[in-house]
């Protein structure tokens, strides 16, 4: 058979590729916007961790570290909704269509994002205030880990031949306009309100402003135009299970692909505030600044990165990931020394090679699974591994730091790094692969 025979992206035979979606810049404000709101409400909570801490928790016996670290206990509790929420708005979209479930999912993030607004204090409710705050990250994890897989599904299915990697790339794009909108509001509300009123009910403003977001994003998605090919919808719906019993090479390989990007996703773009306040002793603010700075700079690489792997494969771009954190993660953290230039060049130059992963990760996870199954099948490997390896960060991180043992942290990262290049080195070239729909 020769290379330009129909293959989809396990190898198998496939009917002609529908055309692409009409309005392919529609799609993609559909799926950027809700997803800036989605990512907005689930990155306000770790920029305001230390706030929450103090109250919504009873303070440790003289250890201020006590609150905060029950606060990223919280953090990832939610991670390990995701896994959840991957599977079960996965099938949906895969049942019931992509746009379907995208509405469905920041309906749930807009729902959860109020609830957090709304939560009492220890000192008001006592110990009704952590079993709120709880129950909101698991409603939110759940949205997130079903808005991965179903965006990530929409956009590749959404994009022109030779253009995945670069529609895939605005996953990321509007992840980190959600992150940086909600550093900024953070870091503005610092400014004007102070530490004491933020401390008091500041707080809460931006997951306020996060529930009347989500009512945007939910009418934008309604107008979205279904992926899913007619074909698809009148074949047998998926069983919940399907894609990892009849896929399980695929779903091993997102796994592995995911779990070095992952925790240095979210130690460099969310946890490395908080890190070098624990460890350098940098002022909040300037942290706060440097992170929102270094999100703007990271979210105009990700189509560079996109384009780049749609020409040259996404292979290298993997590689150059993982091997650079491998080899300059424990550096790069190293060289904080406490003030913000330090922090700006180092997040600067971590997000640099973490574009690697980021740009290309939703293209990679949708070309190794069909059509049918493709949204279930990205969303419970990929989620399950973010709530092990990426969730985990900020806890791991701050307990190393609470056993006085902050330098392990930096070595961690690299490690597993170097494991997910090794998946790398053997992973198949899909790029230029047909991607059925």
């Amino acid at each position: 058979m020769p290379p330009s025979a129909d293959l989809d992206a396990t190898d198998g035979p496939v009917s002609p590729p529908p055309p692409p979606t009409r309005r392919p810049l529609r799609q993609l404000l559909a799926a950027s916007v809700g997803n800036a709101v989605e990512w907005y409400d689930w990155y306000a909570y770790t920029f305001l961790a230390a706030y929450i801490a103090h109250q919504i928790f009873p303070p440790g016996s003289g250890n201020s570290l006590v609150p905060l670290l029950s606060t990223f206990a919280v953090f990832a509790v939610g991670f390990f909704m995701r896994p959840v929420g991957g599977l079960l708005m996965g099938a949906l979209a895969d049942r019931r269509g992509r746009r379907t479930a995208l509405t469905v999912t920041i309906l749930l993030m807009g729902g959860s994002s109020l609830l957090l607004g709304l939560t009492p204090t220890y000192a008001s409710a006592g110990i009704l205030a952590p079993i709120v705050l709880v129950v909101a990250r698991l409603l939110q994890g759940l949205s997130v880990g079903g808005e991965f897989a179903a965006s990530t599904t929409f956009l590749v299915e959404s994009a022109g031949p030779g253009r995945r990697g670069l529609f895939s790339s605005f996953q990321y794009v509007s992840t980190s306009a959600g992150q940086l909108a909600a550093s900024g509001i953070a870091a503005l509300l610092i400014g004007v309100l102070g530490e004491d009123r933020m401390n008091g009910w500041g707080w809460r403003i931006p997951f306020l402003i996060g529930a009347v977001l989500s009512l945007a994003g939910f009418w934008i998605r309604r107008g979205a135009e279904e992926t899913r090919s007619a074909e698809q919808s009148q074949a047998p719906r998926p069983g919940l299970f399907d894609a990892l019993r009849d896929h399980p090479r695929a779903s091993l390989l997102i796994a592995g692909i995911t779990a070095g990007g992952t925790l240095a996703y979210y130690t460099w773009t969310s946890y490395l505030p908080t890190y070098a306040v624990l460890n350098t002793g940098i002022d909040k603010a300037d942290a706060l600044l440097a992170g929102t700075l270094s999100l703007g700079f990271f979210a105009l690489l990700q189509p560079v990165g996109g384009l780049l792997s749609d020409r040259f494969g996404r292979r290298p771009s993997l590689l150059f990931f993982g091997l650079g954190f491998a080899a300059l993660g424990v550096p790069l953290l190293r060289a904080l020394d406490g003030s913000f230039l330090s922090l700006l060049l180092v997040q600067c130059a971590g997000m640099v090679l973490l574009t690697g992963f980021t740009s290309i990760s939703a293209a990679v996870n949708a070309e190794l699974f069909p059509a049918r199954v493709r949204a279930a099948g990205i969303g419970f490997p990929y989620s399950l591994t973010v709530a092990v390896f990426g969730g985990t960060a900020p806890y791991v991180g701050t307990l190393f730091k609470e056993l006085d043992r902050p330098g392990l942290f930096p070595w961690y990262v690299a490690v597993l790094c170097l494991v997910s290049s090794a998946v790398y080195l053997r992973l198949p070239e899909t790029a230029h692969k047909r991607l059925d729909r």
